[in-house]
């Protein structure tokens, strides 16, 4: 896998892949369409940011790029590859359990916060994509 470029893009299959870890200074991307919503962009090397729709959709920190992001009613998936291991940052639902697996592992339930937000610990080799699963119970 590698950065996206372009900071936000959209896939074939429907997927959004968006961030660069790489970058040594701030970049952004404001009112990308996908889909009918409204993504924004805030990535370099210390923080990767997405919003949907002006609502929190994904932190990580330090930076990542992420790949194939498909959301759907029942959770949200996708890769992430980055320099060094990362404390992630996802929006979901209000006050649900979901299962979180990373790198196929069952990695057990988690509730979200008031907030939605649920947060992850994933440990990463730069050059090695892991895959992240969050599905609501």
């Amino acid at each position: 896998m590698a950065v996206i470029k372009e900071l936000l893009r959209s896939e074939a299959d429907g997927s959004i892949s968006f961030g660069n870890y790489e970058l040594s200074e701030k970049s952004k991307l404001d009112d990308f369409a996908h889909q009918g919503d409204i993504y924004k962009v805030k990535t370099f090397g210390e923080i990767t940011k997405l919003e949907k729709n002006g609502m929190f959709l994904y932190e990580s920190v330090p930076g990542t790029t992420v790949s194939s992001l498909k959301m759907t009613d029942s959770g949200i998936s996708f890769t992430v590859e980055g320099k060094e291991d990362a404390q992630i940052t996802i929006g979901l639902e209000d006050d649900c359990e979901y299962d979180v697996t990373i790198d196929g592992e069952d990695h057990g339930q988690m509730k979200s916060n008031m907030s939605g937000k649920i947060m992850l610990s994933v440990e990463l080799d730069e050059g090695k994509a892991v895959s992240v699963s969050v599905s609501k119970k």
